[in-house]
């Protein structure tokens, strides 16, 4: 039987949490580290980053960064309001973030403007297997899994990573300051964004996978559930490392 779950303490604290959640979090920890740590992200915060990887990791991350709004709007279409907890607060957060996330894709665009990527490069340039990887899975999970799996090979786990390596990132000055100063500001807008210490998009969203499985989870599913999010940072892990080889 369902066991209804309803936080009662801070939003942002791993505690406010079952035990189930936390474990399954602590069990993908390492999978995320690999992706925040990524030697990638310490070039770039630095402004050391080869041109050649700036290219890759803006081109081969269009993809995933246009057809975020879509994967939130596949989700929506599994929320019925009303029917659970869990369920309308999925469907707000999602409406509400859908748009907030086509914003993100117009930074994106000004972003790889700056660093001399014109749109239609960025629209149609060949994106190689290793940069599509990550696509690929977040529409099979939201195409062929549960709410909560699908919101969390997204919403939780993609969105926890990036608000983490963005903060590294701006950290430094260093990246902001290789820009010539009138684009500063449009070239860096998504990473700054991305930086909030407060951004509370993931741990939203971790408190509606919770409500929507519930205070107590079959171990089966909450294995299920960990190696679904592991395989979101393996497929982040892939696209980066394969940057670093352009």
């Amino acid at each position: 039987m369902h066991e209804e779950f309803i936080r009662s303490g801070p939003l942002m604290d791993l505690n406010s949490y079952p035990e189930w959640a936390r474990a399954m979090l602590d069990s993908t920890l390492a999978a995320k580290q690999k992706v925040v740590r990524h030697e990638l992200f310490a070039m770039m915060k630095e402004a050391a980053l080869p041109p050649a990887a700036t290219w890759c990791f803006l081109v081969g991350g269009w993809p995933l960064i246009e057809q975020f709004p879509q994967y939130m709007a596949t989700n929506l279409c599994k929320a019925q309001y009303g029917r659970s907890n869990g369920e309308t607060r999925a469907r707000q957060y999602l409406m509400r973030n859908i748009r907030v996330e086509q914003n993100h894709a117009d930074h994106w665009i000004e972003w790889a403007v700056a660093c001399g990527i014109g749109r239609e490069e960025l629209f149609d340039s060949h994106v190689p297997v290793e940069s599509q990887a990550l696509n690929h899975w977040c529409w099979h999970s939201c195409e062929r899994t549960s709410l909560a799996t699908s919101m969390a090979v997204t919403n939780l786990a993609i969105e926890g990573a990036t608000g983490e390596w963005s903060n590294l990132v701006c950290a430094s000055d260093a990246y902001e300051r290789s820009f010539d100063e009138a684009a500063r500001r449009r070239a860096t807008r998504w990473l700054r964004l991305h930086a909030q210490y407060d951004d509370t998009h993931p741990w939203e969203a971790l408190e509606i996978v919770c409500s929507l499985v519930g205070a107590r989870a079959e171990p089966k599913y909450v294995d299920f559930l960990g190696r679904s999010i592991a395989n979101s940072y393996a497929f982040m892990t892939l696209s980066l490392d394969h940057c670093l080889r352009c």
